[in-house]
């Protein structure tokens, strides 16, 4: 007769195996569900962006084009067309594949979500540029409608995102930014920079490297086969033609998509004087800005010049209790509203 202690030993051990393999939502056969469930998610969602993609562009989406946006083979492209036009997302007629109302809904909630996390990243974070879209594209298939409306409300509705590229409102209405490639304007008159295309990552990295970024004013100095010269913050910057075609300007009283930065550079004031941070510059990216967050330089702060150097810079600043020494091109890219003394 075997031993009871056994038995009920082996009892439990299979019963927990059964709970680990079988438990509703927590176990092994739910997440896998799950986990296919949002692969599957992610694909469709990335067909439907570029299906609209190349509708936007006025180009004709294949198959082909279909399977190497999603990195996948042609038969594989085929299904998920197929799975999609039986979920009403697509419409095809005579081999072309045209988004319906519905798909085209949700390809702009995946673009609006995508789009408003970069500009989060951006804004409210120390990401660097090159990491913005990796992880934009991470999260985009995460966010609910009620999130992505939250999102956008904490951002204050932007209408662009960090790129220049249009964020459609909660309605699918969205402005274009209306620029041409820097490659077709003409030389020596003034422009701005009203979007800096961020594929292929490897083009985006030069021109961040570069120092360039959205709103920028920029002077067109030379154009030829070889090279493109532009002039911009008092300084040349050299470019290859293909980097500088990732570059879409408009002349500067028309520049229109740089969303307006508020107050002024926390450089203007001078010893005593109080300021309240309402921002940092689009120039301030990366670990810069990181290290400005973690120093306490946030929207809200108060800030006073109290020390100047001998030499005039760096400028000694109260931020929270600490003085901060900062030179004047780091001063530059904190904007502030003055205060009274009474507001201090």
């Amino acid at each position: 007769m075997p031993d009871p202690r056994v038995a009920l030993g082996i009892f439990t051990l299979v019963t927990a195996a059964a709970l680990l393999v079988f438990w509703p939502r927590r176990g092994l056969v739910a997440r896998l569900r799950q986990s296919r469930l949002m692969t599957e998610r992610i694909v469709t969602e990335d067909a439907l962006k570029h299906l609209h993609n190349f509708e936007m562009a006025g180009r004709r989406p294949t198959v082909e084009s279909v399977a190497g946006a999603l990195h996948v083979t042609v038969n594989e492209a085929s299904a998920v067309l197929n799975t999609m036009e039986a979920g009403g997302l697509v419409a095809v007629k005579n081999g072309d594949f045209r988004l319906t109302p519905q798909g085209r809904d949700s390809a702009l909630h995946v673009i609006r979500a995508h789009r408003l996390w970069e500009r989060y990243l951006a804004d409210k974070t120390g990401y660097t540029e090159v990491e913005w879209h990796q992880q934009a594209d991470r999260f985009e298939h995460r966010l609910l409608p009620a999130q992505v409306e939250a999102l956008a409300a904490q951002l204050g509705n932007p209408t662009y995102d960090p790129h220049g590229d249009p964020i459609p409102d909660s309605g699918g209405s969205f402005v274009a930014h209306g620029g041409q490639s820097l490659m077709a304007m003409p030389l020596d008159e003034s422009f701005r920079i009203v979007h800096i295309e961020d594929e292929p990552e490897a083009v985006f990295a030069q021109l961040v490297a570069e120092g360039l970024y959205l709103g920028m004013e920029i002077r067109l100095i030379e154009m030829s086969p070889h090279r493109v010269r532009i002039w911009a913050d008092g300084d040349e910057h050299v470019l290859a033609p293909i980097v500088a075609a990732n570059i879409s300007v408009r002349p500067v009283e028309k520049a229109v998509a740089a969303e307006p930065q508020p107050g002024e550079p926390l450089s203007v004031l001078k010893l005593g004087e109080h300021g309240q941070v309402v921002g940092l510059s689009p120039r301030c990216r990366g670990p810069e800005r990181r290290r400005m967050m973690d120093l306490g330089i946030l929207p809200g702060t108060v800030v006073t010049a109290e020390l100047i150097s001998p030499s005039g810079d760096p400028t000694a600043y109260r931020i929270r209790d600490a003085l901060i020494a900062l030179r004047v091109e780091q001063a530059q890219l904190i904007n502030i509203s003055r205060l009274p003394e009474a507001a201090r």
